[in-house]
């Protein structure tokens, strides 16, 4: 059986500029741009004869349902499907020139010779399990997009499928794309009530086997640092150097930060830093799985601060946080039953399933809270929010196959 239809859709919406914008007014969308897609996907499921296609025009949701064609609909759970529709602010997504190499070799690839873009396999090791397939990669101009048109493009070529061959028995099947899912605001506005599903997946994953119902617990804050300016030439004793202050409590943090740790290990991360002699602005995340740990960084967070006031003057450091998301595992294991239907599927699609935590968050953590079970599965992508995305052809298509026994109710 051929899925090829799902590499058609991913080249059609890589085209489509979508990236979000963290920076500025928390409106959403972020970016009006979004709408291209979501406007282009709201036809493309009315076209097909999708049931129920929804496009929230304020807030750039798109909704469609495939009702059961079981001869008794309560035979089978209502089943979602999610993917966002954004990229990350990070790289840009504008004219993406995607193209495929065929029968990859297992190297190193070149993007971009004159730029010195490199994909190189000691970054990547997980371009050893592709050799022999296909991959789809830029120019080294841009960021691909895989994250996450690729799972969007499982989802319609799902979708396709089974609206193509009624005679596939299945229950009810909710499909849901969100915008900003990049910046932490994906699901503000999802429908979870309308949307109808009993439990869902988020098609939002890495390689192909990637199984994901943990994530960190997350949250974001911002360290504004006030100075003092004076002229340089009569500095001495007076001048209050934000730029350098900053950077003591940068130091002062312990050194646990993306870079230097991996699995269940938490971190601090400055993602963002401006600013002058009179005043900086430094944004972190913080993050860890457990839910302990990272009431405890947040706290050494705000108690550095405190501490370099005593040394630098009451109020040169200001802190803001708030929390983003938690971690998913608490809501779904006790309902392991959703994991353990994707086991089956992947495996019946002859893939060992590979079960992990996730390093960051997904729209499933805040929808597993608010009531709708949402784990994560793989999309056959790796090297997101960077110039060195990748997509592999034939891990694309097997997705589709897993979305496909997720949903298939065998023997009906």
């Amino acid at each position: 059986m051929s899925y090829s239809k799902v590499i058609e859709n991913f080249l059609r919406y890589v085209k489509v500029d979508t990236q979000s914008d963290d920076g500025g007014a928390h409106d959403v969308p972020s970016t009006g741009k979004q709408f291209d897609l979501a406007k282009l996907l709201y036809g493309e499921l009315v076209e097909l004869g999708a049931s129920d296609v929804r496009f929230d025009e304020g807030h750039c949701y798109v909704y469609a349902v495939l009702p059961s064609n079981l001869e008794q609909a309560l035979d089978a759970p209502a089943i979602g499907f999610i993917a966002h529709m954004d990229t990350s602010p990070a790289v840009s997504g504008k004219e993406v020139k995607a193209r495929v190499i065929e029968n990859y070799g297992g190297g190193d690839i070149v993007l971009n010779q004159e730029k010195h873009v490199v994909t190189r396999v000691a970054d990547f090791p997980a371009l050893r399990g592709c050799k022999g397939k296909s991959l789809i990669v830029t120019d080294g101009d841009t960021l691909l997009g895989a994250d996450d048109k690729a799972g969007v493009a499982e989802i319609m070529a799902m979708t396709e499928y089974l609206l193509a061959h009624p005679e596939v028995k299945h229950g009810k099947i909710c499909i849901g794309f969100t915008p900003d899912e990049e910046i932490g605001r994906g699901v503000d506005y999802f429908d979870v009530k309308g949307f109808g599903a009993d439990y869902a997946y988020t098609v939002d994953g890495g390689m192909l086997g990637d199984i994901n119902y943990e994530c960190f617990n997350a949250a974001a804050a911002t360290l504004t640092v006030i100075g003092k300016s004076v002229h340089p030439g009569t500095a001495k004793g007076v001048m209050k150097n934000a730029v350098k202050l900053a950077y003591e409590f940068i130091s002062a943090l312990p050194d646990e930060c993306p870079e230097n740790t991996e699995g269940y290990e938490g971190f601090y991360h400055v993602d963002d830093i401006r600013g002058n002699v009179e005043k900086v602005a430094a944004e972190y995340i913080i993050r860890d799985h457990d839910k302990t740990k990272f009431e405890e960084r947040k706290e050494i967070f705000r108690k550095t601060a405190e501490r370099l006031n005593e040394t630098f003057g009451e109020g040169t450091f200001r802190v803001e946080m708030s929390d983003t998301y938690y971690n998913m595992r608490e809501p779904i294991e006790k309902r392991m039953e959703v994991v353990d239907n994707l086991v089956r599927a992947m495996r019946r699609a002859g893939v060992e399933p590979d079960i992990s935590p996730i390093r960051g968050g997904t729209d499933g953590a805040r929808l597993s809270f608010d009531g709708l079970l949402c784990p994560n599965l793989c999309t056959g992508g790796d090297g997101f929010h960077g110039r060195n995305e990748y997509a592999c052809v034939e891990d694309m298509e097997k997705v589709v196959e897993i979305l496909l026994n997720l949903v298939v109710v065998p023997g009906r």
